[in-house]
Parts: structure tokens; C-alpha cells; sequence
């Protein structure tokens, strides 16, 4: 943003219908906008029309539509911390073996981001994408209390750094992964009653696609918090 933006972004008021703006309200709204219209629904205009100000007005809190998808990541971690600290334990599951305090804390995040990404499917990929595209020490404070929790969490539980390193790596890209899988686009016919024809599989050619078609409805169900679960505990439990 030049100069002059910047400038139009201090004169332009900033007193919306909610009273005057904060950077939480702004990005709360963002967030509702994503919510009901996708990421492609997201513009300043827009973000200005829902709060009854000028674009203009929302430079100061967000200088940037890049600032302002970092910032819809910063909500969700948000939200997902609240969880945490509502409930920030959980007990261990009685088994043989049974399962490590580190491993049941670890599900225990996981099951909560799962619940948060249900509620806003649209901002799932930029946990991927705005990781690959912020630096480290550019990213949110939400966003890094998330790493911090689970580092804390290993190095607690005795690992040493590379271990900690290995483990958190490990719960990240599993963590990730799955929500993208679980949460992909499928439908090509949302309305449509048939599964075959809800998923469009009339357009993928037999010959070239004969698995994807014969296997295409069972991976538009979603495998849900019992199968993240189940591959975490595959990934890590044997540590």
C-alpha cells in the first residue's frame, strides 16, 4: 500500500454499525464472511459493507488482503485455544499399554482443531498456506502459542530436542493433512440425492479412472475424530 492508501486509511472513520472498530472485530467479521461466501468472497470492500465503514477504514487493522488471511488463521487458533483453556486436559484412555499423558494431550489438540475446522472448512487450507508464505516470526501470536503448546508439551514429557523436533513435525503434518483430506470438495451436484451423480463420477473416464470411480463414495465420507485419532495414535503411539 503507497503512501497515499495509507494516509486515506487514517483520515477514513473508522465508527461502524458495532460502534468503532478493533482489529478483533475486524478479523471476527472477516471470519463470518468467509464463513458464509468462501475465500474468493473476501475483499475490503466487502469486509467494509458488513461493518458499515469505508474500505479504507480496515487499513489500520489489516494493511493488506495477505494481512488479512493471516489474520483469518490468527482467529482460528483463537478459537482453538479458547477450547484448550476451557477444558485443558485430558485423561488418558485406560489401555494396554496404556497411553502416554503427552499422547492423550496431543489427541486432545487435535480433536479440538478438528472441531474448529468443522465450523470454518474455508480457512482449513490457509493453515497450509499461509505457513508456507509467512515467516516464522511474522506469524500471529495465536498462531505461535498453538507450536508453543505442543513443544511445551514434549519437552515435558522428557524428549529431547530432537525428539521434540521429530514428534512436532510428525502431529503437525498429520494434523494438517487429515483436515485437508477430510474436508476437500467432492460434491459436484450438492442437491443431487444420488451419491454417483452428487459426486459428478458420469464426468471421470472409466477407463483412465477405474479405481477413483469404484472407490469415489467411500472417500466422500468423511472418516471423522475416530480415524484422526486412530492415525495420530499410529504415528506416535509406538514412540
Amino acid at each position: 500500500m503507497n503512501e497515499a492508501e495509507q494516509g486515506a486509511g487514517r483520515r477514513a472513520g473508522d465508527k461502524g454499525r458495532y460502534g468503532r472498530l478493533s482489529r478483533e472485530r475486524v478479523l471476527a467479521s472477516a471470519l463470518d464472511v468467509v464463513d458464509r461466501d468462501g475465500l474468493s468472497g473476501l475483499s475490503m470492500r466487502k469486509l467494509g459493507a458488513e461493518l458499515s465503514v469505508e474500505a479504507m477504514a480496515l487499513y489500520r487493522y489489516a494493511p493488506s488482503k495477505e494481512a488479512l488471511l493471516d489474520g483469518l488463521v490468527e482467529e482460528f487458533s483463537r478459537e482453538v485455544e479458547g477450547i484448550l483453556e476451557r477444558s485443558p486436559r485430558a485423561e488418558p484412555e485406560i489401555t494396554d499399554p496404556p497411553t502416554p499423558d503427552w499422547l492423550a494431550q496431543l489427541h486432545h489438540i487435535a480433536l479440538s482443531t478438528y472441531d474448529v475446522a468443522l465450523l470454518h472448512p474455508h480457512v482449513v487450507p490457509l493453515l497450509a498456506t499461509r505457513l508456507l508464505s509467512t515467516p516464522l516470526a511474522q506469524r500471529p501470536l495465536p498462531v505461535l502459542r498453538s507450536d508453543e503448546r505442543v513443544l511445551a508439551l514434549l519437552h515435558d514429557a522428557g524428549f529431547d530436542q530432537g525428539e521434540v523436533v521429530r514428534l512436532h513435525r510428525a502431529f503437525t503434518a498429520w494434523l494438517l493433512g487429515f483436515l485437508l483430506v477430510e474436508l476437500r470438495a467432492m460434491d459436484d451436484q450438492a442437491d443431487e440425492p444420488d451419491p454417483a451423480f452428487r459426486l459428478g463420477l458420469h464426468r471421470l473416464p472409466a477407463r483412465e479412472l477405474p479405481h477413483l470411480r469404484a472407490t469415489a463414495v467411500g472417500m466422500a465420507d468423511r472418516g471423522g475424530p475416530a480415524e484422526l485419532a486412530a492415525g495420530l495414535e499410529a504415528l506416535l503411539g509406538a514412540r
